[in-house]
């Protein structure tokens, strides 16, 4: 099942493009989750990227001057990245066996990644939790199971159609108090929990609700998004963002 999930990600990493990714990250829904969590991160030390595929998040914190390096089992994904910036700091791994000393990084970013674990995302925080120093932060997003996704759910059981088996597993969703118990089971300190992407949920609906473009949500779509942060944060909320920290 392990090596199904890594060839699966493979094949997508095959397909998509650094500039693509890259562009994406400039969306609203973007830059609004890298402002809410770059404010925690240090500047003092290595914060990797566990799961970083095509490594535009790298690309893009190290402009701002973090230190950031990335890490993926899909090798496909890093050489993309490689041939995009030469100078990226970049190697292939398992975030289930991290290969970095206890306590030698400052931040730990996974952004969704741990959702397409079968076993749950367990083993993978512990291990976050043992390469982070004392004091060393987490930031964490993980899909919410909103309330387009119970209708999408629902529907499935109307008509006969069974939850998803070993064979078609592809990702688990999280509540917030789910993935508060999983991060401090972990041994972490959660700072702060923020639901995000609620233009995203919307995206999911088809027109009027999508733009041209890579998973592009329609100017209506962001002011509906923001509007629902504000007067119902949680139904509606695609993606939610957890910020921890090692304690000592």
């Amino acid at each position: 099942m392990y090596d199904s999930t890594r060839k699966a990600w493979e094949d997508i990493w095959d397909q998509a493009t650094v500039e693509v990714e890259l562009q994406a990250l400039t969306y609203a829904r973007s830059r609004e989750v890298m402002d809410a969590y770059t404010r925690y991160l240090p500047r003092d030390g290595v914060i990797l990227e566990a799961g970083c595929g095509l490594s535009t998040v790298v690309m893009v914190l190290r402009q701002r001057g973090y230190r950031v390096i990335g890490m993926d089992y899909a090798v496909n994904a890093l050489q993309k990245a490689r041939q995009s910036d030469p100078s990226l700091i970049l190697q292939a791994g398992d975030v289930h066996a991290l290969p970095y000393a206890t306590g030698s990084l400052a931040g730990y970013l996974s952004f969704g990644v741990l959702e397409h674990f079968e076993h749950g995302m367990q083993p993978a925080l512990r291990e976050a939790c043992r390469v982070l120093r004392p004091g060393g932060i987490l930031v964490l997003t993980i899909p919410y199971p909103n309330l387009i996704w119970r209708l999408v759910q629902w529907r499935r059981r109307v008509q006969g159609q069974s939850k998803l088996t070993q064979d078609d597993f592809y990702e688990s969703t999280y509540t917030q108090h789910d993935l508060v118990r999983e991060t401090q089971a972990a041994g972490f300190e959660v700072l702060e929990v923020v639901p995000t992407a609620h233009d995203f949920t919307l995206w999911g609906l088809g027109s009027p609700f999508r733009a041209p473009g890579y998973y592009r949500t329609s100017p209506f779509a962001e002011r509906m998004g923001r509007l629902l942060k504000r007067v119902a944060p949680w139904p509606f909320n695609f993606s939610t963002m957890v910020i921890g920290r090692r304690p000592g």
